[in-house]
């Protein structure tokens, strides 16, 4: 098994162990990362090709994006791949990770039960989506963790002037499993939710639930890495650490399996390339 959720003790003992491990060896990298990529399955996909290029095996241990950064505070990781600036940012700035390096991006969505109580369907905006789902008090599930999709949810409730609250406002007690349990327990409640497009995409034959609304620039969800401060933890892997992270952006290496992941699949990409590399690469 390459991750594990983090509801238990058996999960810290876990890091605590698998970390001393890895510190130890070189060719080995601990990457903590919120859930949804690696519930996507990409995550997974850009470890193997790596390590078939490299012969530097990575293994992850998945979280809500304020978990992750949580635990990596104790220096555990030598990786983590997250999405919520604002938790990003004060990571960085506390001396734990040394920057903030763009990964790749897809975007939030507001999904919910074919009938669509709410009469929310095709809505351009998500924050008049949100309001009127609070005005008609429509059954909505928050994943309640404080993850990076849970995080960007409140701000956008903070955004509209609604405070989520009463019998129709439902905190997913098990939402730190990850957006695929949200999704599932939202489908058994025939009820609202917000969510990233490709965990929606890679159980969509599995649920009833559909997209709803869709399109705001806003809901653009941007993935980032941050390499575990080698000043602070002198155990990490920086030197590994910094090949997996070159490899990542590469625009004809990670970059390229972000490109093309999900296509023969759903038909389309499930997340879009935005290294810097990349960027340089395609503006020319």
């Amino acid at each position: 098994m390459k991750w594990l959720s983090t509801y238990s003790v058996s999960f810290l003992l876990f890091v605590a162990m698998l970390s001393t491990v890895v510190h130890a060896e070189e060719g080995f990298i601990l990457l903590a990362s919120t859930i949804g990529p690696i519930d996507a399955g990409i995550v997974t996909k850009l470890e193997d090709a790596f390590e078939k290029d490299t012969g530097i095996r990575v293994r992850h241990v998945g979280s809500g994006t304020g978990a992750a950064l949580k635990i990596s505070e104790k220096g555990n990781f030598d990786l983590v791949m997250v999405h919520a600036r604002s938790l990003e940012e004060k990571f960085v700035a506390a001396g734990y990770g040394t920057e903030r390096i763009p990964l790749m991006y897809n975007d939030f969505v507001i999904v919910g039960p074919p009938s669509d109580p709410a009469g929310v369907r095709g809505m351009k905006s998500a924050l008049a989506a949100l309001q009127k789902i609070a005005e008609k008090a429509a059954p909505f599930v928050s994943r309640g963790d404080k993850s990076g999709t849970n995080i960007a949810e409140l701000a956008f409730w903070a955004k509209t002037g609604v405070k989520p609250t009463g019998a129709w406002y439902t905190v997913y007690e098990k939402g730190n499993e990850g957006n695929v349990a949200t999704l599932r327990f939202t489908d058994r409640s025939g009820a609202y939710t917000f969510i990233d497009r490709a965990t929606y995409l890679s159980i969509k034959k599995e649920i009833k639930l559909q997209i709803l609304v869709e399109g705001d620039e806003a809901l653009l969800n941007r993935i980032s890495l941050i390499p575990v401060s080698r000043k602070k933890f002198p155990a990490v892997n920086s030197k590994d650490t910094d090949t997996f992270v070159s490899w990542l952006t590469a625009p004809a290496k990670g970059q390229k399996i972000v490109t093309e992941f999900g296509v023969e699949r759903f038909g389309t990409p499930l997340f879009f390339p935005d290294s810097k590399e990349w960027h340089v690469e395609n503006a020319k």
